[in-house]
């Protein structure tokens, strides 16, 4: 039996969180970076085990369960590996070079609840691993008897309300520097200085698509943008529809190349400037349509299955039968909402006894996201979530009923109006 042999009033410190991280602080990027892979999940226990164990170890095994689901790794797929490649290579490549020349970015698009922020952020980790491993954990531009802190990444969140001004101060937040009262220029002078003290070599800025153009004559935004370009630093734009959204010009998704098209540009002004030196990758949900994608899809729900520790969960109990069909349904391929109603799931589950999920089971859990304060419904970071109504077949053509016995009288009868 693979149970902790501890006492029965052994304390367990493996199932609730610490102080909630905040990737937003250099200190809380750093201590999710280095602790983001620390979580360990309940042993994997058959029926007769569970049953052996104490209350207490029952109990506590149940709520190590419930932890485990609300923990769900972040699984690679097709769309994300793509990103990976091209965000890992830029990274790499932009550390390295010696030229003062400005820094091609990156875009990473799609829509709300599609991974992106979890999969920048991995990438960018995993950059700041290696390169601390490289330089010995010191800043190789660190002046001479200066200590300054060492920061390879920085995460920052645009504030929901966005503008130019905000967006420079929550990036000095995040290194704990001093804002106040200070004009547009004065805070995109202490960005750069910043990101140059501390030896920042990607900047990632979430939620990009908050910030608006939202006056004919404001070139506050673009004016910001390019402020970032020239930082020498991988600036990483991230956001719900990046191309329509204003900040670059205005371009459409072509469904056939999987390419953003941008109209030509009219001149070489700003924005067209901003424009080609970023990179534009989309984040997109899984599809349905193609023998290749739907094998994709359920690869993906068999690496979600292993991670499920409900006792009565055979094989197969989210790629068996219509089941894959079933949840592409009710998410619409969407990563997001796929863990929310798996997540949900496997908590009623427990709750009822069930420990497996069913189609039945799962038609009694609503997706709501109307609830998560963190998101901006208003810049599209909240998906339409589809409907849990199963499709109705076509209606059967009603067939018509048989007059051969109907009594439509005689001829004679007809013309005297019935008389005998």
């Amino acid at each position: 039996m693979s149970i902790d042999p501890a006492r029965d009033d052994a304390p367990l410190p493996f199932i609730l969180p610490g102080p909630i991280t905040d990737r937003e602080t250099v200190e809380g990027w750093r201590r999710w970076r280095r602790t983001r892979h620390a979580f360990v999940p309940a042993p994997r226990l058959i029926t007769a085990d569970y049953r052996r164990l104490s209350p207490r170890k029952r109990h506590l095994h149940d709520l190590h369960r419930a932890a485990t689901h609300a923990n769900l790794p972040l699984q690679d797929t097709p769309m994300s590996l793509a990103v990976t490649r091209i965000m890992r290579s830029r990274l790499q490549t932009n550390a390295l070079k010696h030229k003062p020349t400005t820094r091609a970015g990156l875009m990473i698009t799609g829509g709300g609840y599609q991974g992106k922020t979890e999969t920048a952020c991995e990438i960018a980790a995993a950059f700041e691993d290696a390169w601390l491993d490289l330089h010995h954990q010191l800043n190789p531009n660190a002046l001479p008897g200066t200590r300054d802190l060492h920061a390879p990444v920085a995460y920052v969140q645009t504030p929901v309300t966005a503008k130019p001004k905000s967006t420079c101060e929550a990036i000095l937040d995040f290194f704990g520097a001093d804002h106040h009262k200070m004009t547009l220029p004065q805070l995109t002078r202490a960005v750069r200085n910043s990101l140059h003290d501390h030896g920042v070599r990607a900047l990632l800025l979430d939620d990009i698509t908050r910030l608006k153009m939202h006056r004919a004559d404001d070139q506050d935004t673009l004016d910001l943008l390019r402020a970032f370009m020239s930082m020498h630093t991988t600036v990483v734009l991230i956001g719900v529809d990046i191309p329509g959204s204003g900040l670059l010009r205005e371009g459409r998704h072509d469904p056939r190349t999987g390419q953003w098209v941008f109209p030509p540009p009219a001149g070489d002004g700003p924005a067209t400037q901003t424009e080609r030196r970023f990179d534009l990758v989309h984040l997109e949900p899984f599809r349905y349509d193609t023998p290749q994608r739907i094998a994709a899809w359920v690869a993906h729900l068999a690496g979600l299955e292993h991670h499920l520790r409900l006792l009565k969960a055979a094989p197969g109990m989210l790629t068996g039968g219509a089941m894959p069909e079933y949840l592409f349904r009710r998410t619409a391929g969407v990563v997001g909402l796929l863990e929310r109603l798996v997540e949900d799931g496997c908590t009623e589950a427990l709750d009822t006894g069930v420990e497996r999920l069913t189609e039945n089971l799962l038609d009694t859990i609503a997706i709501n996201l109307g609830n998560d304060p963190t998101r901006d419904s208003a810049a599209g970071e909240i998906p339409a979530v589809p409907t849990t109504q199963r499709p109705r077949s076509a209606p059967r053509k009603r067939r018509g009923r048989n007059t051969v016995f109907d009594d439509h009288g005689t001829v004679d009868r007809v013309a005297s109006g019935g008389a005998a």
